[in-house]
């Protein structure tokens, strides 16, 4: 392409000083028809740069954008609470317990530290239920249903689906970087209306690997190779997002649609 460029611009250059030279080859010419053909020579030697001039700027502005390196090309997302909802306060105010046996239930299964490990997936569900029960064995019926239903806190946001369409559709590409476990992905997968406008994702639990851990942002950009300084994160962990900076990622804390979406503009996406 390269090659093609110099090529035309070589022969742009001598067409041009040809348009210059035939004016002055024409002036001392004598005879019938000399001074038309100087005439012609002259209106080409003005005509033909204004005419290249024009092409260059259509081409300009109406030829394939193409984006300079260095650029943001690249745009990662995070799922929970940034493309969909986790609403598990609400949905365990939902089962309408006592308001201490609601709190017990809350701080042995979403507060507790092995919620989020069990988006690493190195164990059963079986294991990690276990694990929530130890913490109020009196609870054990109640939290088996809690876990089992878990997947009905999750909710698609309505603009998930179109704010990555809309990236793509102006020449963006889409990841998901996302914790998950094994569970809830295999129940609100089909939710993920979004996924069919997605270049690549990376769940936890197929790597074995959670974030805030480098090597999880490492998979993703070596799976699809991404170079880090082309693209942004978006996850609403600051934690999360100051890994991702840490590589050389472009990081955005997610806190609603609009401001990611201000914020993605200042960086040239829109």
């Amino acid at each position: 392409m390269d090659k093609l460029k110099r090529g035309l611009a070589l022969a742009g250059v001598v067409i041009l000083l040809a348009a210059f030279c035939a004016p002055m080859l024409f002036a001392g010419g004598t005879g019938e028809g000399s001074q038309k053909r100087f005439m012609a020579a002259a209106a080409a030697a003005v005509l033909i740069p204004i005419l290249v001039y024009i092409c260059m700027m259509a081409v300009r502005v109406f030829g394939p954008k193409t984006k300079k390196a260095g650029q943001i090309r690249n745009v990662i997302f995070d799922i929970g609470n940034v493309l969909m909802e986790f609403g598990w306060e609400e949905y365990l105010d939902g089962f309408g317990f006592p308001s201490e046996k609601r709190e017990k239930i809350a701080d042995a299964v979403f507060r507790n530290p092995v919620w989020n490990e069990r988006d690493r997936g190195d164990r059963s569900d079986e294991e990690y239920l276990l694990s929530f029960i130890r913490e109020a064995p009196e609870y054990e019926d109640e939290i088996r249903e809690v876990v089992e239903r878990s997947p009905e806190c999750i909710h698609l946001f309505p603009y998930s689906e179109t704010w990555l369409h809309f990236l793509q559709e102006k020449g963006f590409r889409t990841f998901i970087l996302s914790n998950y476990s094994r569970y809830m992905l295999d129940h609100t997968r089909d939710d993920m209306k979004f996924l069919k406008y997605a270049d690549g994702a990376v769940f936890s639990c197929d790597e074995k690997l959670i974030k805030p851990e480098p090597e999880i942002y490492r998979t993703l950009l070596k799976r699809y190779g991404l170079q880090p300084e082309e693209c942004v994160f978006i996850d609403d962990r600051k934690d999360n997002v100051e890994t991702a900076v840490s590589l050389g990622i472009h990081g955005i804390v997610f806190r609603d649609f609009r401001d990611a979406a201000s914020q993605l503009e200042a960086l040239g996406i829109k």
